[in-house]
């Protein structure tokens, strides 16, 4: 929606068509190996200008040698400590930033939402859901999204 060129990555094949036909540009398998380089490839050995982490504490290192110069990586996701060779951040110039919707001001939700219903509205975004359950089931649907493959988002409904 933004006129980004768009690479990602999934672990699953249903996974990663729900991402094409979102409209992402290409997938790649990050469970095979090879996959950096496959990703570096596709950029022309630059390597991605923005990498969205959602799971920092396994893939920063590997985001750290692989961000175009200059590049910055958002981390919106982690599960736990990691450590990192800073001299990968000096050497390619790299932003590190973390973000967290818990942070945000009213201002900013409110106009993050606004676009957000513009963008599905206008059919630039098209949300998945990929199942439906029971809000009495809360405990099992965060299981499930947890998990790998869960094909979208689950809808908890009273």
């Amino acid at each position: 929606a933004a006129g980004l060129r768009v690479l990602g990555t999934g672990s699953t094949e249903k996974g990663r068509a729900i991402a094409i036909a979102q409209g992402a540009d290409k997938m790649f398998d990050h469970a095979q190996a090879g996959t950096i380089d496959q990703i570096r490839d596709a950029t022309g050995g630059r390597g991605p200008d923005l990498i969205i982490e959602m799971l920092a504490n396994v893939n920063l290192e590997h985001d750290l040698t692989l961000a175009a110069p200059r590049g910055r990586i958002v981390i919106v996701g982690s599960r736990g400590r990691l450590e990192i060779t800073p001299r990968l951040l000096m050497k390619g110039n790299l932003d590190v930033m973390g973000m967290s919707l818990h942070n945000s001001t009213e201002s900013e939700l409110r106009g993050a939402w606004s676009r957000i219903v513009r963008e599905i509205e206008a059919g630039r975004v098209r949300p998945v859901v990929g199942e439906t359950m029971p809000l009495a089931q809360a405990p099992k649907a965060h299981e499930r999204i947890m998990a790998p493959g869960a094909g979208g988002k689950i809808i908890l409904v009273p």
